[in-house]
């Protein structure tokens, strides 16, 4: 587009109209800005023109800058334009609908007013994508709303509505959707003849430096986590403590500086990728997402922890689910479970009580298959065994209407083994949702060799319906993330035997940047999960490396917080882990058992030994045509298991550490430890090429193919 097609102007009854237009978000793009500043100059230029209005066409004002031109040379930056717009000897009034976000409400705190419609939303994501808000953000915003409450939505980067913007001072005046223009130009007639002019710029913050230095270290304090500030956030709290010490001037110049050291920072870097392969993990070869019947109405085939997590997406999205367990006793535990949960959000004030009557409304306990015969899809979330699956989709396929979704929420068993059990194998299809459902964003969409691409599409579809991330996955035991991860686990579990403990090896993933440690999260989605796997696959290969410390635990009815102890313990109603002298003596027995040598482990042979085993099995399963792009492994890590977004995901941290070193690390455990370390011919490949993993582009069931 050119500069006139992105920014529009016209006068109406003596009030200059500027609008962006940049379908379908009026991101700021190359040619926006300079439009911006050009027409506000026509407008002071002109004597018939009393104040001007700053809009958006369509729905939104301006949903931020484009993501791909961080990083790149701009001709004319954000900071310039909010210049222009502060420096406007007329006043220029801020007219909002939908979003208003980074750069967009960086335009609008340049403004001398602010109307907006009900519901619109502000924010200031920047933080999440490795950056601070460049265009003068972290100045203007504390002068509005005080330091304090600048900080919450700087580095919270969620946006807020226009009510309560309104509240704490950013917006001026709310109007009613679909009077946005003309309330905006009859607003701007009647502050025409202000003077002077009200410039936040001018505006000065009144912080005594006692209660600046208290804000600021508390501020530190809440977001420092396992010891560490990220970068973006550590420089967003210095420059709105800049915005209290210094003048507006030297204040913009700091930010300057701040932004300018961040916008190509390892951070910013592997955030605009993971923002990026989320997005592109949304793109299924040979599949139409884009005219998909939504889902309507659910059920659920388990009411256990994962069968009432999954009830509870539907039915925070507002779609009727029914939750099906034989047992009265099973149903009503369940439903009260789902209950629980929803009190506890009421209690900390996230969930008025009125909204969780209304979303229970929508969940019904149901104890015959026939009573789910409507449902758009069903849902299998109970035991991981095959038989039990096989059993519950035969009563499926007898009971659902046609074209229903029967999908399961298997971790790891093959969807074409379970597809086998019901007529109608092209409805089925995986959706494996992770622990805590209700919590976690990710559902792995798993494509069997007999799944229709109408049925990925809707499941993708309903995974999006339901606030999921979803990434498509080929059939193989595992799948595409739990297969990846496993010999991470694996390795942890056999560093246990020789030395390595629970405790040292969550310390060394929180300080990498996970926000729990495995262990801890493994007593969170339980221990017999991952049992009744091993079972699996040591009664399918007699050479297979069994996992002793763990087994035992679970052998004795340590299945994690379900039990009250896994890996740690806990106490009555609190789900802090608790070392537990019962594991170490579990740990030594096997080590004396099996005459296992103990040793110390390092720090970062721990890190190094956990994940460049998973990046070695990604690898293969790349090589074996079970995922798309290795972008998609890094979404379902970054989403599924809590893998740091600052670091972009496997698959990028392992490009920032190379394949060659990997390779090399990989082959002298491979001659250390046996073939469970034998290296991919991939990894192999990329480090005697020099290529990257981003550029390998495999299709599902294809070869894996190397990009020159």
């Amino acid at each position: 587009m050119t500069q006139k097609e992105l920014v529009h102007y016209g006068v109406e009854d003596g009030i200059a109209v500027i609008s962006v237009d940049n379908p379908p978000v009026n991101a700021l793009a190359p040619g926006m800005r300079e439009g911006i500043i050009a027409f506000l100059e026509k407008a002071n230029g002109d004597a018939g023109v009393a104040a001007i209005v700053l809009i958006g066409e369509g729905k939104n004002f301006i949903a931020g800058a484009d993501i791909r031109q961080f990083g790149q040379a701009r001709s004319v930056s954000t900071r310039t334009s909010t210049a222009a717009i502060d420096s406007s000897a007329k006043p220029v009034v801020a007219a909002i609908q939908g979003y208003a976000l980074g750069g967009g409400l960086e335009h609008v705190l340049a403004c001398h007013y602010r109307v907006a419609t009900v519901g619109a939303k502000l924010g200031l994501p920047e933080v999440t994508l490795g950056v601070i808000p460049g265009g003068g953000g972290t100045q203007r915003l504390p002068r509005l709303v005080g330091p304090e409450k600048a900080l919450q939505l700087i580095l919270g980067g969620r946006p807020i509505s226009a009510e309560d913007a309104e509240k704490i001072g950013v917006v001026d005046a709310l109007v009613p959707k679909g009077e946005l223009r003309h309330a905006a130009i009859e607003f701007a007639k009647s502050i025409a003849p202000t003077r002077p002019l009200p410039r936040v710029r001018d505006r000065h913050v009144d912080v005594d430096d006692e209660s600046l230095a208290a804000i600021v270290a508390d501020v530190r304090k809440a977001e420092t986590k396992n010891g560490q500030l990220l970068p973006a956030k550590d420089r967003a709290i210095a420059c709105v403590e800049a915005s209290v010490r210094r003048t507006f001037d030297a204040g913009i110049a700091f930010e300057e500086e701040a932004f300018a050291a961040l916008e190509n920072s390892g951070e910013a870097k592997a955030l605009r990728y993971a923002f990026f392969a989320e997005r592109e993990a949304r793109k299924v070869p040979d599949v139409d997402l884009s005219s998909v019947p939504p889902v309507k109405s659910a059920a659920i085939i388990g009411a256990g922890t994962m069968g009432g997590g999954i009830a509870m997406c539907f039915a925070d999205a507002n779609i009727p689910v029914k939750v099906l367990e034989a047992s009265a006793e099973a149903l009503d535990r369940g439903v009260q479970r789902i209950r629980d949960t929803y009190a506890v959000k009421v209690k900390r004030g996230s969930m008025a009580q009125d909204e969780m009557d209304r979303r229970l409304d929508l969940i019904q306990g149901v104890q015959e298959y026939e009573a789910i015969s409507d449902c758009d899809v069903a849902i299998e979330a109970v035991f991981e065994r095959l038989d039990i699956k096989q059993d519950v989709f035969r009563k499926l396929d007898a009971v659902l209407k046609p074209g229903a979704l029967l999908l399961t929420n298997s971790s790891a068993i093959d969807i074409d083994a379970i597809a086998d059990a019901t007529s109608r194998p092209g409805d089925v299809a995986g959706a494996h949702f992770f622990a805590p459902a209700n919590v976690m964003k990710l559902c792995e969409v798993v494509n069997g060799p007999r799944t229709l691409p109408a049925t990925i599409a809707r499941t993708m579809e309903m995974g999006r319906a339901i606030g999921k991330v979803c990434a498509v996955a080929g059939s193989c035991d595992g799948f595409v993330a739990n297969r990846s991860r496993a010999p991470m686990m694996a390795e942890m579990m056999l560093m246990l035997e020789e030395g390595a403990t629970p405790v040292q090896i969550d310390r060394v993933m929180e300080q990498f940047g996970y926000p729990k440690g495995p262990f801890a999260v493994n007593d969170i989605s339980g221990l017999d999960v991952s049992y009744e796997g091993r079972k699996r696959r040591a009664a399918a290969d007699p050479g297979y490396r069994k996992l002793h410390v763990p087994d035992r635990l679970v052998e004795m009815g340590r299945k994690g917080q379900k039990t009250g102890a896994g890996w740690y313990r806990y106490e009555n109603g609190d789900r802090t882990p608790i070392v537990d002298d019962v594991v170490k003596q579990v740990i030594a027995d096997v080590a004396k058992d099996f005459d296992i040598p103990q040793r110390e482990f390092t720090d970062e042979e721990i890190l190094q030994r956990v994940l460049f085993a998973s990046v070695n099995e990604a690898c293969k399963i790349l090589e074996d045509g079970k995922a798309y792009r290795s972008s998609d492994i890094d979404v379902m890590w970054l989403y599924g298991f809590g893998f740091p977004r600052h670091r972009g995901g496997l698959m990028f941290w392992a490009d920032t550490v190379g394949a060659s070193v990997i390779y090399r690390e990989v082959s002298k455990w491979h001659s250390m430890y046996g073939k469970r370390w034998r290296p991919s011919r991939l990894l192999q490949k990329l480090a005697e090429s020099g290529l990257s993993f981003r550029d390998v582009k495999p299709t599902i069931e294809e070869e894996t193919i190397l990009s020159a």
